[in-house]
């Protein structure tokens, strides 16, 4: 049955993986992210259901474990902060490429370089513009609460095959550090290897039958023709993952002259902005991506038809303003507001940013 604890983002995460029926965890200590392996190893989860937990030698390592579990049809994560995730990039690209399910969650922090240990937005792009080298996407869940730390982690499985892609939980050290109470899921049991086989026999290397030919994992084909035909078929899932699993929440936002966009800690923040400024008279909305990629494009759109202007809160330089502008086209004026290097708008600022940048102009 489902237990209510208080706990942290990132015990909340650990947790979820556990009874998500997930294989394996492999990953490496930083802040402010560092609570996952350690609540992970406290746990023990291979005397509850068999997973593995291991700390690799380094960043690179454990997402090398990642990618040849991954291979064998496991339900497999990592997860890391800003500057670990940046030394991934080059597995995660393979892993896309070879298109295998995996799970990968960022809890980011302050930038650029090794930057701060506080909680930072500023790895936006990497995430939902690829990152890697390569025309390739992960789909991109930002949590906003605690609940949705561990909600996640199943939703990102169950994305990652289904569409046999890695699938990223983009969060912040801010969700991750914080406590709030929160509903566990119930025990998955993990799937056994003939389950693994039935669920993923046509591609995992789970042993060859005599029945089929060799499955053989790889992002390499040397022929420019089959490289692009296999990037063609790369393209027309992305296509088919926009149109089926864009997810955003709408917060009064159907009488509303001003909308702000954010996601993570500054969709909180901005929650508490609508409040402030409806109190003053100002009627204002806001939209949080739940899926930075694919982005809510569409809603954001069809509001840009109504509203007087967006102010996307972020703590950033500017990120996910550009996803908001494009998706805006010129309609409407189209602002940001950020703070950088660890550093946490207050609803005040929010307010008085979006007062004096697009209401007062």
């Amino acid at each position: 049955m489902e237990e209510v604890k208080l706990m942290k983002g990132n015990e909340a995460m650990a947790e979820a993986a556990i009874r998500s029926g997930a294989d394996a965890y492999f990953g490496y200590p930083i802040t402010p992210q560092s609570e996952v392996i350690e609540y992970l190893m406290h746990e023990e989860p291979h005397k509850r259901t068999g997973m593995q937990v291991l700390q690799a030698e380094s960043e690179l390592a454990a997402i090398n474990m990642v990618y040849g579990a991954a291979a064998c049809g496991k339900r497999v994560m990592t997860s890391s902060s800003s500057p670990g995730i940046s030394l991934k990039l080059e597995a995660i690209s393979y892993m896309a490429g070879a298109e295998l399910p995996c799970l990968i969650a960022n809890v980011m922090r302050g930038g650029p370089g090794l930057g701060t240990i506080q909680p930072g937005q500023s790895d936006y792009f990497q995430a939902v513009k690829g990152g890697g080298h390569g025309d390739y996407r992960m789909i991109v869940l930002a949590p906003s609460t605690v609940q949705e730390m561990a909600d996640f982690v199943n939703l990102g499985f169950e994305l990652a095959f289904e569409y046999r892609n890695p699938v990223m939980i983009l969060s912040d050290g801010a969700i991750g550090q914080m406590m709030e109470k929160v509903s566990l899921p119930n025990q998955k049991e993990r799937l056994s290897n003939q389950e693994i086989i039935n669920r993923n026999g046509s591609w995992a290397t789970t042993g060859k039958p005599e029945t089929r030919s060799r499955n053989i994992i790889t992002s390499l084909d040397l022929k420019p023709e089959r490289q692009e035909k296999h990037n063609i078929h790369l393209q027309e899932k992305y296509s088919s993952i926009e149109k089926k699993e864009i997810r955003y929440e709408e917060i009064q936002c159907e009488d509303a002259d001003y909308i702000l966009v954010a996601f993570g800690s500054s969709a909180r923040i901005s929650q508490k902005v609508l409040q402030l400024g409806r109190e003053k008279g100002l009627k204002i909305g806001l939209i949080r991506p739940i899926t930075l990629w694919p982005f809510p494009s569409e809603i954001i759109a069809k509001y840009a038809e109504k509203v007087n202007g967006f102010l996307s809160v972020e703590m950033n330089a500017g990120q996910m303003v550009e996803d908001v502008r494009l998706a805006v086209n010129g309609k409407t004026p189209v602002d940001h507001y950020g703070k950088m290097g660890g550093m946490i708008a207050t609803p005040s600022e929010v307010l008085q940013a979006l007062e004096e940048k697009l209401i007062l102009n």
